[in-house]
């Protein structure tokens, strides 16, 4: 026997017998074979899936849209999204030869399924909710509300502020004004050039700068339509690559992209809800994805967890009133003044009896008859009394030397605050619980499969890829909570429900055409009379 130094393969020119079948290339409890199963299990004709192509008059047929959402499924869940790739990988990676049963897509086909079909994949993402509700892997008693920014598919510098376009035009119109001032120059110096002098090229000189100021001015009327827009549809900012696209800012970090708010369930961190809005601020979204779990679970009570970025009054009170307990923390505003040594509002007492508030030195603010507005809030002053204020001994730390008496505004339902404040006095382990849960999927969607941006344009597409990334997310974690047995069991329960429906269907449709053809006969022939 020769003793070699390194492990050879075999080779390339040796005849050898391969398996006879592909199926015998995937592993049994491979997980492409759940998600051959799980799309078996889906209807897609009531989830509204669509085709290009052929309708079965000349030409090559189309390809079957179960094949193609396989194909995206098996890309998603392993980190390919590019279509380009995926077309590759359907030619060479021997899982997707099995599952595409060895057809080859082009990448265009490949990527109209992800553009043409964003209402059915975010269908398929709530069917997938809906199995995990029967599964009995949703809890539905304690969620996490976060968002995360991703990157849309646009630059920065494609998204226009309000601010910004303001700027530009004027600068546009000073360089107007200066260019106006050099061809007034320029015309005078003509008219005092004696006629015999020959032409120096002062003319050109006036040609090229007409030639800018035109320019200019075809900028500035851009600029102008440009603002006419934002004032006419109430935005702040204007996109010229992908409309719905938005700066967003948060910590000093800017995105040129869409804000995804996911809802994830106590039970298994499972995305339960998820949405996707171009508004950077998270303090509307609050009762809004709250809504949207109760929905999605049925359930008639619901605990909700959020961070500091979600605490929003109206939210707070909608949340009570719809039996939504939600534990959202406060913002602190108050360091500064306590820095200085001055008394903010938060040391002020509100003593619900007397319907009044109860100062550091005891004396009472009272409420005035007015009420006042103030952002869509309706507003109680309370004010204290001047000889309170004058011989009380914090002065100093309350009011300034020109000021009176102190004020404070109460909202008219400032007692949800209250209770929610209470609250939240016991509440630190609640807000860990909220870390651990919120952050999980953004992390693994972020940096383990790498999925920090969007490759379609526009709310419609972009909420439909965002479906993909959380039914990926979602159909990982059930595969590895349940196991590949378990979960290829249930699939093929939900198959035999689905065959038997469309059975019954198809037995329903036949006997309609039944009686409806025994009609007719029975209108041409009036003697002919139903069989006893």
């Amino acid at each position: 026997m020769t003793n070699r130094r390194f492990k050879t393969g075999v080779s390339r020119d040796q005849v050898s017998l391969l398996p006879a079948r592909v199926e015998d290339y995937v592993g049994r409890d491979s997980p492409v074979r759940a998600i051959e199963a799980f799309v078996e299990a889906l209807d897609l004709d009531r989830l509204g899936f669509c085709h290009g192509g052929s309708d079965g008059g000349r030409g090559q047929p189309p390809y079957d849209p179960a094949d193609l959402l396989k194909l995206h499924l098996y890309g998603y869940t392993n980190r390919i999204r590019s279509s380009r790739a995926l077309e590759r990988e359907a030619s060479r990676n021997l899982e997707l030869i099995w599952l595409m049963k060895q057809l080859g897509p082009g990448y265009r086909t490949i990527a109209n399924l992800r553009r043409d079909n964003w209402n059915a994949l975010k269908a398929t993402n709530r069917e997938f909710v809906l199995m995990m509700r029967e599964l009995g892997l949703l809890g539905g008693e304690v969620v996490a509300i976060d968002g995360a920014f991703f990157d849309g598919n646009a630059s920065k510098a494609s998204i226009k502020t309000q601010r910004k376009l303001a700027k530009r035009l004027a600068e546009i119109e000073r360089e107007i004004e200066a260019y106006g001032v050099a061809l007034e120059a320029n015309d005078s110096a003509e008219a005092e050039r004696p006629p015999a002098e020959p032409d120096d090229g002062g003319s050109a000189g006036g040609e090229d700068v007409g030639q800018k100021v035109a320019a200019l001015m075809r900028k500035r009327a851009t600029l102008k339509a440009d603002l006419a827009q934002l004032k006419e549809t109430g935005q702040t900012q204007l996109s010229r690559t992908d409309a719905d696209a938005r700066l967003l800012s948060k910590n000093g970090q800017v995105v040129a992209g869409y804000n995804v708010q996911i809802a994830v369930d106590d039970r298994h961190e499972l995305i339960s809800a998820s949405e996707v809005v171009n508004d950077g601020n998270d303090s509307g979204q609050l009762y809004t994805m709250a809504k949207a779990v109760k929905e999605e679970l049925g359930v008639e009570t619901l605990t909700v967890l959020a961070d500091t970025g979600y605490y929003n009054g109206k939210a707070l009170k909608d949340c009570e009133e719809n039996g939504i307990v939600a534990y959202v923390p406060q913002a602190q505003r108050s360091e500064r003044l306590a820095a200085q040594g001055r008394l903010s509002h938060e040391e002020f007492i509100y003593d619900a009896a007397a319907d009044a508030y109860r100062c550091p030195a005891g004396a009472l603010l009272r409420p005035s008859n007015g009420r006042k507005v103030n952002a869509g809030r309706i507003e109680i002053r309370y004010t204290s009394r001047k000889a309170d204020c004058d011989a009380c001994p914090l002065r100093s730390r309350c009011l300034s030397a020109k000021t009176p008496t102190r004020s404070i505004r109460r909202w008219e339902h400032e007692a949800v605050l209250d209770r929610h404040r209470t609250r939240m006095a016991g509440a630190e382990a609640q807000m860990r619980r909220r870390a651990e849960l919120a952050e999980h999927p953004f992390g693994t969607l972020k940096c383990r499969a790498g999925y920090r941006h969007f490759l379609v344009r526009g709310f419609d597409k972009v909420r439909g890829e965002w479906g993909l990334m959380a039914l990926c997310y979602n159909f990982s974690r059930v595969l590895s909570i349940l196991g590949f047995d378990s979960f290829m069991a249930y699939l093929a329960k939900c198959r035999l429900y689905l065959a038997a429906l469309l059975l019954s269907i198809a037995s329903a449709v036949i006997a309609g055409l039944q009686t409806l053809i025994f009609c007719q006969k029975a209108r041409i022939c009036p003697t002919l009379t139903t069989p006893a």
